[in-house]
């Protein structure tokens, strides 16, 4: 017999990747696999799939009430409470939008990532799996006309709706992935719900909270429901709500508004125990097809489900948009008791019969309302108490605030007003939006181009303020970019990445062509960053046109949130080989972030850092990784450097290298962590001997063009 009989024929461990693999051996090594998700080979529908043209042929009006209808539609198999699946439908809704973070624009509903792991198991979304698949028919009905991303934020629109609430509107226009996001920094926990005190450096002051996170434990959207840490106490969780509201864009009004308008409707889940549920869906059998928390042992739907572990509802008509849930809040006092699953939870010392909410599936039974602790802090927190009272006394100002708050928390991420699509965008330009009025498009770019040229700027100069001004760009949010020219404007103008003596100096020579020739500032800048290049370009042997795309309009201080804009200054630039100061994540590893953030890939970073070295765009003029005596040309050198074996490099400080003639032992230049991870990653190395070949200078020259007009456009959406 062969000593290899029974051996499974197949490799082991097909669900890990290369990557992940590799960082078992060697945990060190860069990974590049942030600058690789989502590619087109990922995609079922194919390279060619326009979701925009699509979405010109959906029916909104029937989607709309398929959706009004789905709403009352109880399925058996996970019926709805009191046969209106609303509250499930905005739940999931909420915990699609409710991920954004400001500080670095990530997570939110914009993709429809909610179907995939983490998020399709976090703790925090436990039977979430079954909305979804509640609303498949939906999805199949109307197909490519409208994706999951879209579909998912809609439903809890709709089912506010149903419940009567006006709401303020709906655009259509997010685009689905089709694989997990590798590039959210969820945190890093090794277990879900672990005590969030490693997020915070200190846990009494919740503004500590590790940056980029919002959310306060592993798997939570915002914050533990049951108090800090588990334990109760409404004022350390008022804390916890306000700092991490704020992290989701959100102020204190808009934060009450939203605690006390996703509370207005529907109920937790605890009538029962969890050690019944299964595992989660990415660890399920493969039986459950892909649900979850499935419960075997006993009932486990309708009134028996288990959600949070909190049990309850906290209004007495939870399918009907109201001001119920401030005359319970307000109207009684409050005492700490434990559900049916242990979960803590503040129920009414008196309440009167008929202001209690029937069962789910027994309108003859009557349960007492529910409070988490973040509900109780809503009136424990003064600040939160006073916006209480006032949404109390006034109804209708409440549902205009909440509807507006609701909005913003399910359109944070979808960009530009611009991008939105469908019959219900409102006319309301709002200031968290970034509004920009269109600027001129027909103009002739060649005499505005002459009048740059003539100009005393440099080729430095023009690259420089043209790059600063668009690599504020973010795919995550879609904020930022070279569009409207907020670089003039504070808080950008101060910005110390931006070097603001020297962008003055520069933006002093500019404004005055554009005020001449009638066109934009934010065109102005871009044109020049243009003539630079073709300048440096030319200057290296090539005579090359840079593509320009005009139009692009100036913003204004008035509607420039400083606020909101603030998360957007960049801390670190390796393009610009700068680092605000030293962090405990190396250089190269932000590099990476911000090459993501910028929707650029591996090969277009490598391009770009050689083709900005090799032009001289450094901050403070430095000479780190300008591995060449022919700046402000558009050369070659920073590979072929890296490539020549008669060079060796010795550090000198933490983030800084000396690089020797092996012969001479003469100092010829001088680098960063960022310039030399091009030569030691295996990866970007074969990148970097690409453009040192001798054949390669004019597809160095094109590619960087074509990378560096992707970067200025990066916020050009049509």
């Amino acid at each position: 017999m062969s000593e290899n009989s029974g051996k499974c024929p197949v490799v082991h461990g097909a669900n890990a990747t290369a990557s992940e693999n590799n960082a078992k051996w060697w945990p060190n090594a860069l990974n590049l696999d942030i600058l690789h998700q989502h590619d087109t080979k990922t995609n079922p529908l194919g390279s060619d799939f326009n979701y925009r043209e699509e979405l010109k042929k959906l029916d909104v009006a029937a989607l709309k009430a398929d959706l009004h209808a789905l709403m009352i539609d109880s399925q058996p198999w996970w019926p709805a409470d009191w046969g209106h699946y609303g509250g499930l439908m905005i739940r999931m809704s909420w915990h699609a939008a409710g991920t954004y973070r400001i500080a670095d624009g990530r997570g939110g509903g914009g993709s429809g990532n909610q179907r995939f792991a983490p998020l399709n198991s976090w703790p925090d979304n436990v039977n979430l799996d079954k909305a979804r698949r509640i609303l498949w028919p939906i999805k199949k009905k109307y197909g490519n006309k409208v994706s999951w991303a879209d579909l998912l934020v809609l439903a809890g629109t709709i089912a506010y709706e149903s419940m009567g609430l006006k709401t303020f509107g709906f655009g259509f226009g997010r685009d689905d992935i089709w694989h997990p996001e590798i590039d959210v920094n969820w945190g890093a926990e090794n277990e879900w719900l672990a005590p969030s005190d490693s997020r915070y450096g200190n846990l009494e002051d919740p503004t500590t909270m590790d940056n980029p996170l919002a959310a306060v434990q592993m798997g939570l959207i915002y914050v533990n429901p049951e108090g800090v840490n588990g334990k109760s106490d409404p004022l350390k969780t008022a804390l916890q709500v306000r700092e991490t509201f704020a992290r989701m864009a959100m102020n204190d009004e808009e934060t009450v508004a939203l605690t006390a308008g996703g509370h207005t409707v529907g109920k937790a889940h605890g009538n029962g125990s969890a050690a019944r549920l299964g595992p989660v869906p990415e660890g399920a059998d493969i039986r459950e097809q892909g649900l979850g928390w499935m419960n075997h042992e006993t009932r486990g739907i309708g009134r028996d489900t288990v959600s949070s572990g909190i049990e309850g509802a906290w209004t007495t008509h939870p399918t009907k948009w109201d001001n119920g849930y401030f005359d319970i809040l307000l109207s009684h006092e409050w005492e700490l008791k434990k559900s049916p699953a242990g979960a803590s939870q503040w129920e009414p010392i008196n309440i009167k019969e008929e202001d209690k909410p029937v069962d789910v599936e027994d309108p003859s039974i009557r349960h007492n309302p529910i409070m988490t602790d973040a509900d109780m802090a809503m009136i424990k927190d003064p600040i939160y108490r006073e916006i209480s009272e006032r949404f109390h006394k006034d109804p209708a100002y409440f549902s205009e605030v909440f509807a507006r708050a609701w909005f913003k928390l399910t359109h944070r991420d979808l960009g530009p007003k611009v991008r939105y699509l469908g019959p219900d965008v409102p006319q309301e330009d709002l200031i968290w939006q970034d509004p920009i009025a269109a600027g001129p498009s027909g103009y002739n770019v060649e005499e505005v181009k002459a009048k740059i040229e003539a100009s005393s700027l440099s080729t430095s100069d023009m690259v420089t303020t043209a790059w600063d001004s668009a690599r504020t760009f973010r795919s995550s949010d879609l904020r930022g970019g070279a569009n409207g020219a907020r670089i003039r404007l504070a808080p950008q103008k101060d910005w110390k990445g931006n070097e603001p003596e020297r962008l003055a100096r520069v933006l002093s020579i500019l404004t005055p062509i554009a005020e001449s020739s009638n066109v934009s500032i934010a065109d102005v800048i871009v044109l020049a960053g243009n003539v630079g290049v073709e300048r440096a370009a030319k200057a290296a042997g090539f005579d090359v046109t840079v593509a320009f795309l005009p139009g692009r309009g100036d913003a204004t201080q008035e509607n420039t949130d400083a606020v909101s804009f603030a998360p957007l200054e960049p801390l670190h630039d390796g393009y610009r080989n700068w680092l605000k100061q030293d962090y405990q994540v190396k250089p190269e590893e932000l590099l990476l972030d911000r090459t993501q953030l910028m929707g650029l890939t591996a090969p277009e970073m490598t391009v770009l850092m050689g083709g900005m070295r090799a032009i001289g765009t450094n901050f403070g003029d430095t000479k780190h990784g300008v591995f060449s005596d022919k700046t402000g040309t558009l050369n070659t050198d920073f590979f072929t450097v890296l490539t020549d074996m008669k060079y060796i490099w010795e550090p000198t400080g933490e983030n800084l290298y000396n690089m020797r003639d092996r012969n001479t032992g003469e100092v010829k230049f001088t680098a960063t962590r960022v310039d030399l991870v091009f030569g030691s990653n295996s990866i970007l190395r074969s990148y970097v001997e690409v453009y040192a070949q001798d054949d390669n200078k004019k597809k160095f020259v094109d590619d960087f063009i074509a990378a560096w007009v992707k970067v200025m456009n990066g916020d050009r959406f049509f």
